[in-house]
């Protein structure tokens, strides 16, 4: 009989699950087909900051046939996904709380909100910082003979991969509190880890980013804040092991004290 019954509670699962996955490819499908009629405009305001910086009379080019029709749509639907994430991170929660402690429920609400807003503002900082200053430079640095013509295709592929990369490094106080939470390390550990860290925040900023001083000082130093802020919310929403010891036998020495006086 309980064979029965964890075979159903799984099946369940399955069930709870497909249908999770669907309500997430439906918010996307929804998204992409509502920005559909607008994917042209989106990619001209995408392109915007490299256009700003071209020499007069230069443009971009599509060196594919079919290029000016997938790319539009290309963008429109990772734009769908990236608007989606708020239902995709509501649908991932709601499956996986019943599991849940109610210490780690309230930890995760704040965090799942937190990811989505720092992912966003990470793209946002991209767009309106980054792009500029790197676009420009490499508009700068081209020979007087050289028209410069990017090609749409690539031009969309080069924004998304800074777009990702910005948006997953500002995810790390995310990723500092879940490794407090976990017990993986402390924040007076993380702290004296900072030189390493500055570190490797150059370091990727020189993989991910174009071979410039610049854009790589405009992702290390927002990584390296971000780990410092993370750093200081660990500290306030983690608590110590020892200190949740502590006040659980106040509490029950004040019951004890409690019953007794009663």
């Amino acid at each position: 009989m309980s064979n029965a019954d964890g075979e159903m509670n799984f099946m369940d699962h399955l069930v709870e699950l497909r249908a999770r996955l669907m309500r997430a490819a439906l918010a996307i499908l929804a998204t992409t087909l509502v920005l559909m009629p607008f994917s042209r405009q989106l990619y001209s305001w995408l392109a915007d900051p490299l256009l700003r910086h071209l020499p007069e009379g230069s443009s971009m080019i599509a060196i594919d046939v079919a290029a000016p029709f997938f790319t539009p749509f290309k963008l429109t639907l990772m734009l769908g996904i990236c608007l989606s994430i708020p239902v995709l991170i509501y649908q991932a929660w709601a499956f996986v709380a019943p599991g849940l402690y109610d210490n780690e429920k309230h930890l995760a609400k704040p965090l799942l909100v937190s990811a989505t807003l720092l992912f966003y503002a990470g793209c946002a900082f991209a767009y309106f910082v980054v792009f500029p200053v790197i676009f420009g430079f490499f508009t700068g640095m081209a020979p007087e003979s050289v028209a410069v013509m990017t090609d749409i295709s690539r031009y969309l592929d080069f924004v998304l991969t800074l777009f990702f990369a910005f948006g997953i490094s500002f995810e790390v106080p995310i990723a500092i509190i879940i490794l407090v939470a976990l017990r993986i390390t402390t924040p007076e550990a993380l702290a004296e880890k900072r030189a390493y860290v500055i570190v490797a925040a150059f370091a990727i900023g020189m993989l991910l980013t174009p071979p410039d001083m610049i854009s790589q000082t405009l992702l290390a130093v927002p990584m390296w804040l971000l780990f410092e802020g993370g750093i200081v919310m660990a500290k306030v929403l983690v608590r110590n092991p020892d200190e949740n010891a502590v006040e659980n036998q106040d509490n029950q020495d004040q019951s004890e004290q409690s019953n007794s006086s009663s």
